[in-house]
């Protein structure tokens, strides 16, 4: 769609420079909004994990959000155990600089057993229906794997959640904004970073 839209002005592209374009400047954007949001995110951390098929074969998308639903990270891996969680959580605390003040999590015990060697001053609180947030915030991808008829590789789908989730973090409205009259300011704020970042220039 974007190579027809562009031939109809006279720009002549290829299909190949226009998949090229999201990786490319999408990292970059992905990165600044990263840095943008480090240390304004929540302080309560959401964890869940689901399994992913990627040429048949199982791997685990685990992944924290804070209670605004804002997603703090995203990871890929081949285990479901102790040692993946202990790696989502290190990653966590480098790139957010703080730990949590509590976390919420279902009932994999590796979550626990990670928690206390990673962060141990941290409350922990394990019940199903407390992670729903976490568990919801999985849906846009589960709808961008069935729009691409599945995930080519582990690599392919860690570059596409590290692009898409800090940009989709920037349009995130919480839901206590949607239901007030004031959710246009935060989306005037989003685009006014959007163009910020994206150095575009408003009328």
């Amino acid at each position: 769609m974007v190579e027809d839209l562009l031939a109809a002005r006279g720009i002549i592209v290829s299909r190949q420079t226009v998949r090229l374009w999201p990786e490319k400047l999408g990292r970059r954007f992905a990165n600044d909004f990263r840095r943008k949001s480090k240390g304004r995110l929540g302080d309560k951390w959401y964890f869940d994990e689901v399994v992913i098929s990627i040429g048949g074969k199982k791997h685990w998308l685990w992944w924290a959000v804070d209670q605004g639903g804002f997603v703090l990270d995203v990871l890929v891996q081949s285990r479901r155990n102790t040692k993946a969680a202990k790696r989502l959580m290190r990653r966590l605390l480098r790139r957010q600089g703080h730990a949590p003040r509590v976390m919420i999590t279902d009932k994999p015990r590796s979550y626990g057993a990670a928690k206390r060697a990673i962060m141990p001053g941290v409350g922990h609180r394990s019940n199903k229906c407390l992670d729903n947030r976490a568990e919801n915030s999985h849906q846009p991808k589960r709808r961008r794997e069935r729009n691409l008829k599945g995930f080519k590789s582990t690599r392919h789908l860690q570059r596409f959640v590290s692009i898409h989730e800090p940009v989709a973090n920037l349009f995130h409205i919480p839901c206590h904004d949607i239901q007030s009259d004031h959710y246009r300011e935060p989306r005037t704020a989003a685009l006014e970073m959007w163009n910020e970042i994206a150095r575009l220039q408003t009328a």
